[in-house]
């Protein structure tokens, strides 16, 4: 059993004794914590929060635990149901929330799930409001509301609709354009949210030919969920055997985007900001920021068009508070998450599609020549499992010491640039691992370097 407790929200496995998985008790004493800490935050005497989930199995028993928890403590609550996660973000904006829950692990598999908590703006916590949550589970109990002053439960299954409507609206996306571009587009929606989600985007922009893999949304995930190429063998098979112009491929709550191209190869999905990036950069001068874990092709693209880049920690907090800083026009992380704050501070999938479909049918490009269009940089990602005895700020204080004739930055973890390559490692905030990416041009030279510090952290720990 596994429960990780960070400022980016509590994640867990389903089952065991509780403080040592995501049990109904430790999901009560974090919705409660976090509900403690909205009320000595927000000055009303009745909160209101948003609270929506993927099609995990587990979803519906956490669904409950968090309304009944926040009815119990006098706090209102609208469940919007199987929502993605942007949906559950613009929710919290378009009803003036104080507040939200997300229940998802993302793209853990099936028997993890988690609690992601929002501000009023329907975005996630920074890391001071995310400790002090943490510090009011470990050192409060609850106060409950009496029977009189006990919170409202309403259902409302129009957030998705609406968030769809906005995404269509936006200027950059060109309705028109990509419904004469007559594409055919395969999906494959790991038998969650997407499920719903995408085909009702699709037929908003015009797409009428849909190739679905997928679909429905049972939380019984027919491959790892995460959107990784060694996954997505089947999609792959379906683009080219359909003939299909593009593939999409999200997690299950659908704020990561893989796209796979028309001869069923994977765009890259470092590849995904890059694209809308430089679609957005073509019609829109500005500034962009993706973490320090992401290629530095978006970096290129951007310097191409007058702008100038910025690397944030990573972390979709930290992106969007470096947008803001640096009042970037579009931004994101490598990992397949789209930024466009023309509609709101959160990755998302829908709108990275609708904007990647106007770029596809604008460029009148095939997708794999879109794709080739780009630097061609190569990422390598890599993990270390970490066990009790080691001491990972110790392990990255001695790389950091060994390489101190590099360039080397300590905002988030240890980046080592080596020219035109880098290699950065940091500590997972939802794993128990050691993530260590490396790029170069070329996969063998990145993959070379990866191997040489996963060599040199053994060497670390055997001393």
């Amino acid at each position: 059993m596994t429960l990780i407790k960070s400022i980016s929200g509590i994640r867990g496995t389903i089952g065991g004794k509780a403080g040592e998985g995501l049990s109904p008790a430790d999901v009560l004493k974090y919705t409660a914590a976090y509900l403690g800490w909205l009320k000595t935050n927000v000055n009303k005497t009745k909160l209101h929060i948003i609270v929506g989930r993927d099609a995990r199995l587990s979803g519906q028993m956490v669904l409950d635990i968090v309304t009944g928890t926040a009815s119990g403590m006098g706090v209102d609550v609208t469940d919007i149901g199987l929502a993605t996660t942007p949906t559950v973000e613009m929710a919290v904006i378009e009803s003036n929330a104080d507040g939200g829950i997300i229940i998802t692990a993302s793209h853990n598999p099936k028997h993890w799930n988690a609690l992601k908590l929002l501000n009023n703006k329907g975005e996630f916590l920074t890391s001071a409001d995310g400790q002090m949550v943490l510090e009011l589970a470990e050192n409060s109990e609850p106060v409950y509301s009496n029977v009189d002053q006990i919170g409202k439960l309403v259902k409302d299954d129009s957030a998705l609709q609406s968030h769809i409507e906005k995404v269509v609206a936006l200027p950059l996306v060109d309705v028109k354009a990509i419904k004469d571009a007559g594409f055919r587009v395969a999906i494959d929606c790991v038998n969650s949210v997407g499920g719903i989600a995408i085909p009702m985007l699709l037929e908003a922009l015009g797409v009428t030919k849909v190739e679905k893999l997928y679909c429905d949304p049972t939380g019984i995930f027919p491959h790892n969920p995460e959107p990784l190429p060694e996954h997505l063998e089947d999609i792959s098979k379906l683009v080219v055997k359909t003939k299909a112009n593009v593939g999409f491929v999200v997690d299950p709550d659908v704020d990561r985007l893989a796209i796979i191209c028309e001869d069923g190869e994977m765009f890259g999905e470092e590849y995904t900001l890059v694209a809308v990036a430089d679609y957005i950069l073509q019609n829109k001068k500005g500034n962009t920021v993706s973490n320090l874990s992401s290629t530095r092709a978006l970096r290129d693209v951007t310097e191409k068009h007058g702008g100038t880049y910025s690397a944030s920690a990573v972390g979709e907090v930290n992106v969007v508070a470096m947008m803001k800083q640096t009042q970037a026009v579009i931004g994101g992380e490598g990992n397949g998450g789209v930024i466009y704050p023309d509609l709101h501070y959160g990755r998302d999938a829908l709108v990275g599609i609708a904007l990647f479909l106007t770029q596809l049918a604008k460029s009148g490009k095939k997708c794999s020549a879109l794709r080739d269009s780009y630097p061609a940089y190569f990422i390598s990602k890599n993990k270390i499992e970490l066990f009790k005895e080691m001491n990972v700020d110790e392990v990255l204080a001695k790389v950091k010491e060994k390489y101190s004739k590099q360039p080397v930055i300590t905002v988030d973890g240890v980046k080592i640039e080596f020219g035109k390559e880098w290699v950065h490692l940091r500590k997972s905030n939802t794993e128990p691992i050691i993530r260590i990416y490396s790029e170069s041009d070329s996969m063998q030279k990145a993959e070379v370097l990866a191997k040489k510090i996963i060599e040199d952290i053994g060497e670390i720990v055997k001393r």
